[in-house]
């Protein structure tokens, strides 16, 4: 039997094998809907810093903080990134779509909870929807 043969005869038995076991496949998650919203929550509130305010009305929704805390001296040190990620989540639960920063600070001191912490505080603010 030729190469070129032998190849279509090889790529039919596979489709074939493939096409037969698809109706039995079904995607199984652990994953929900409202663990995937919860994650990306914060990319939905837009960040202004460093005296940077937004152009415009906004409306104050509140003040809102984030902390990262490293428990262990094993584990990854805290960052002001971290910090500023759960404060954009608390201001996403506040119903705000930016947030701007007022301070964020790392504290590198060991105490009885964390080994490094960081902090940002920020007010979560409401940004006219552009269309």
């Amino acid at each position: 039997m030729n190469t070129t043969r032998k190849t279509l005869l090889l790529a039919l038995a596979s489709t074939l094998l493939l096409s037969a076991c698809a109706g039995d496949y079904a995607f199984k998650s652990n994953l929900d809907g409202d663990a995937i919203n919860e994650y990306f929550k914060p990319g939905d509130v837009t960040l202004f810093t460093d005296g940077q305010l937004p152009k415009g009305q906004y409306k104050i929704l509140g003040l809102v903080e984030g902390l990262s805390c490293q428990h262990t001296e094993n584990e990854v040190p805290a960052t002001k990134r971290q910090a500023r990620t759960q404060a954009r989540r608390k201001a996403a639960d506040l119903g705000a779509n930016g947030m701007i920063v007022q301070n964020c600070h790392l504290i590198e001191e060991p105490d009885n909870t964390c080994h490094t912490q960081a902090m940002c505080v920020g007010k979560a603010i409401q940004l006219p929807v552009q269309p």
